[in-house]
Order: structure tokens, then C-alpha cells, then sequence
């Protein structure tokens, strides 16, 4: 399989959930608000041997009228319109602001409407119903009634290749997903998994809607990755967009 990063670049993030662009060369993390966090965000493309897959869809800002995603899409010698399916992890407006558009005449559209969409049907619903902060209901009102929305709840199987799980940690309808293809293991573990160095520490991210079970799940991962040798996928990561773990 093929893994391409889109990093739509680094941002800080405080308690009014606005992300500011964030240069190492001419910001300092110190001048910014007490508690900011910085991150990465950095949704990615997976090439199978069947589908060209889209988990989680950044920020959503456009440049000169144009998604930067599309263009991180184009940069990496694709098309949007290559992209078959689109797994989501959760619905803030980190992860789920590229899948939808405002085009030249201010209409909502959707982002990649040729592609399948897998997200969890409570997450849905509660974005539908207001969320909080962390949430934008406006866009995601077009998808009521979009034939290739999927969806999903529990644990379960896509096709014979991916597999998801309802995590819950993060937000109550986190979900994560496996990608096995070709004697591979890739896994998408959302903001439950965003960095590496949260899967080597035990802590609990006040951040999270369940902080105690998203640490237990990390170190769970930790431990089952090593069997397979799961490759991993961190959306937040700043240094360290995938990592291979040690088959033991």
C-alpha cells in the first residue's frame, strides 16, 4: 500500500477551539495563549490495491478559491475525484472540514461526491443536533439524503480490507479503522491516536470526552500493533506522520 501525507501544515489551538497558523521559524509556542497546544494537521491518502481511501479531511480552508486540500491532492499526482472512499474519523472541525465546500456562488457543496462516505451514525446525529464549539452542523446538512453516505455504528467491516471499531474516547463516536492489503496492517486512530508520543506515555488528555478509556485504548494499540507490525497513521504529529512498529 501507499501512504501519502496531505499536511495542510502546524497550527495552535486554545480553548476557543480556533486553529492559528503556527511557523517554527517565526512564532514562539510561549507567545501564545497559556494552555495552546500545538499540532499538526494532516489528513491522509491510502492506495490499495482496490480503492484510493481519504481518512479524515483537514481543516477545510481554501486558498485563491481553491480547497487546499484538492491541491495537497493534486500535489501528490492525484486527482479528488481518484478518491473512492472517505473514512472519518469523528466530525470536529479539524478532521471534517474539507468534506465539504463553499464553491463561487456561496453553495454548500460536497467535497468528493463520487466517493463513498463512512461515518459513524451517532457522530452524525450529533452534529446535526449542535454539537458544541468543537462542531459546524451547517455544512453537513447536504449529506441528508447523499445516497453514498454510510452510516456505521458498533464494530464491523467495510469490505474484506478495512475493518473500524467505535472507540469513543475522544468524542462519544470516535471511530478508528485497520487497512490490511497486501501482507500490511495500517491503522487510523483519529485524535485517540494522534501522535506517537501519546502511544509511548500513559496520561489522560483533559481534551478527550473519555480521557481514561482513549489512554487505555493507546496502550491497547500499542500492544496489539507489535503482533502484525501495524503501521501507523497521526494526524497531529508534527515530526512523525507514520510510524512502522517492530513485529515481535
Amino acid at each position: 500500500m501507499k501512504i501519502i501525507p496531505l499536511s495542510e501544515g502546524s497550527f495552535t489551538i486554545d480553548h476557543t477551539k480556533v486553529f492559528v497558523p503556527f511557523d517554527p521559524d517565526q512564532h514562539q509556542l510561549q507567545d501564545r495563549p497559556k494552555g495552546s497546544l500545538l499540532v499538526e494537521i494532516q489528513p491522509f491518502l491510502v492506495e490499495t490495491s482496490s480503492d484510493l481511501l481519504l481518512l479524515d479531511a483537514g481543516l477545510g480552508f481554501q486558498k485563491n478559491g481553491v480547497l487546499q486540500l484538492f491541491s495537497a491532492i493534486d500535489q501528490a499526482g492525484y486527482s479528488p475525484n481518484d478518491v473512492t472512499k472517505v473514512l472519518t474519523s469523528h466530525l470536529h472541525r479539524d478532521h471534517a472540514g474539507g468534506l465539504t465546500f463553499s464553491d463561487q456562488f456561496g453553495n454548500v457543496q460536497i467535497s468528493f461526491p463520487q466517493a463513498d462516505h463512512y461515518i459513524h451514525a451517532g457522530e452524525f446525529k450529533l452534529v446535526l443536533d449542535g454539537g458544541n464549539a468543537s462542531y459546524d452542523a451547517t455544512p453537513f446538512r447536504i449529506y441528508q439524503g447523499f445516497e453514498k453516505l454510510h452510516l456505521l455504528e458498533n464494530d464491523g467491516k467495510i469490505n474484506n480490507s478495512i475493518s473500524y471499531a467505535h472507540s469513543g474516547g475522544h468524542s462519544p463516536f470516535h471511530q478508528v479503522f485497520w487497512i490490511k492489503d497486501q501482507g500490511q496492517v495500517i491503522f487510523f486512530g483519529g485524535d485517540e491516536a494522534p501522535q506517537l508520543q501519546q502511544l509511548k506515555t500513559k496520561f489522560i488528555a483533559k481534551y478527550d470526552y473519555d480521557g481514561k478509556r482513549a489512554m487505555e485504548l493507546r496502550q491497547q494499540w500499542w500492544e496489539d500493533s507489535k503482533k502484525d507490525a501495524w503501521q501507523f497513521l497521526f494526524y497531529h504529529d508534527i515530526e512523525t506522520p507514520t510510524f512502522q512498529q517492530i513485529n515481535e
